[in-house]
Formats: C-alpha cells, structure tokens, sequence
C-alpha cells in the first residue's frame, strides 16, 4: 500500500461486504488493528463503517461489534433493515447501504486526498469515477483470493490501487484469544443486499 505522511485518507467500509470477503478467507477482523495500520501510515481523518441493524429484535448479533466501533474511533451509519419475501417464499432482510456510503464519500471527498473503499461491489464504480474527477486517489480493498471473488472486476480496474484483503490478513486479523466483539450474522451475500436470512 502506498501512502504518503501528510495526506489525508478517509476509509469507507461495506460492513457486510468486508465482513463477508475476510470470512471467505477464513478471518476475523481486529478493527482497531485496521484503524491502527492506516492511522500509521497517513493522516486518518475519519473512518465511516456502515451497516444495516435489524430493530424490530431483542438482540441484533451485531450491536456489541457497532456498540465496540462507535466507542472506538468509528464513525458509525446504520439503518434498519427492511424485511421482505422472496419469489421462493422465502423471509428476507434487505438492508443496502449503497447510497449512504456514496453521499459520504462525495460529501468527504473535498477535504480528502484519498479515499479507501472496503468493499468489492460493482456498484461503486462509479462513485470511484467520480471522486477520481475531484482529483481524489482511491484505493479499493477486497479479495479475488476468494471463490467467487468478492470484488467486481469493473471496481478493481477502476480504482486507482488495489489491495488484496488477503494479504493485510497478517496486520489486521483478530488473534481468537482477544475479547473483541465477533460480528456473528454481519455477513450476508457479499454484495451488502441481504444481510441475514429468516427461516425458510
């Protein structure tokens, strides 16, 4: 990864859609090992990680892991996901955050000089474009170690680097023994559309 000491980087991250890539890759994520590693290398201006809750439960399995990140230098955007029924019948919980992550970064992007995006979703080739026009560098972090690979090929060309999520596994995987919040049904299909699945 190639960063520079004075300028000012802003991550962006697809919650279940990192989740999902460092899964597939047989990881849990520190993240305050992740904020760590990039704090080091740059000036961190802030770190937006976006997720959707389910309200309507007792007990969201993610809550402790955003409760964790809010306290802990993250700033946090989630909203409540929609619960919808598929052509097959079956109970679905939708919960994209596509647009949220895309207001943010164009929001940012002027007091940014690089901006890094945790997640491999197609969609955001554009919003890379995009930013790219401002003069924003963007770096894109995913994994095409994965079977299928997480991260579009219309976003890997686009971005400006890409880093393989596979290969920061060394400097930002949660070592089992810590007591960090385990984001349990942070996952979803990869692309952040479905987020948990009911029952059948």
């Amino acid at each position: 990864m190639k960063f520079y000491p004075t300028e000012r980087i802003g991550l962006f991250i697809d919650g279940a859609n990192l989740y999902a890539a460092a899964r597939a890759l047989g990881f849990d994520i520190d993240y305050k090992k992740l904020l760590q590693l990039f704090a080091d290398k740059a000036h961190l201006v802030r770190a937006f990680y976006y997720t959707a809750l389910i309200e309507d439960q007792e007990y969201s399995p993610i809550r402790p892991l955003v409760d964790w990140l809010d306290y802990n230098g993250y700033t946090m955007v989630t909203k409540p996901t929609k619960e919808f029924t598929d052509a097959s019948g079956r109970r679905k919980i939708k919960g994209n955050m596509d647009i949220e992550l895309a207001i943010d970064v164009m929001e940012m992007a002027e007091r940014l000089d690089h901006v890094v995006l945790f997640s491999g979703d197609g969609d955001f080739r554009r919003l890379v474009e995009a930013v790219q026009r401002k003069g924003v560098r963007v770096t894109v972090v995913s994994t095409i170690r994965s079977s299928p690979p997480m991260v579009a090929d219309e976003l890997r060309r686009q971005a400006d680097v890409f880093v393989e999520l596979d290969e920061l596994a060394n400097s930002i995987a949660r070592m089992h023994q810590h007591a960090h919040p385990r984001p349990a049904a942070a996952g979803g299909n990869g692309n952040g559309d479905d987020v948990a699945t009911g029952s059948r």
